[in-house]
């Protein structure tokens, strides 16, 4: 019984690390653009995403025990910046 428990919790400790990498990359990537791109993509403006994802990323490096709820919208927030925003304002810099 014990190895399921084992199993279980390196899952965990993977999905944590994957979470942690998530909201790290999404934090930098929305550092790297200027504000005017934003604006042009006509996306959410950078100082909003830079503070919603920076809280994210540092909650779940930190491992806060947050709400799972909140926990998840810091995730899809990260997760919505890289697949929407993130290419609108990649699309610019190749035009």
């Amino acid at each position: 019984m014990a190895e399921v428990f084992a199993v279980e919790s390196y899952v965990s400790l993977l999905l944590h690390f994957a979470v942690i990498a998530v909201s790290i990359f999404a934090f930098v990537m929305s550092l790297t653009y200027s504000a005017e791109a934003y604006n042009a993509a006509g996306k959410w403006t950078k100082q909003g995403w830079t503070i919603v994802l920076g809280l994210g990323a540092l909650f779940s490096l930190i491992g806060i025990g947050l709400p799972l709820l909140i926990s998840l919208a810091f995730l899809i927030a990260a997760l919505v910046f890289l697949a929407d925003v993130r290419p609108a304002l990649a699309g610019l810099r190749r035009r």
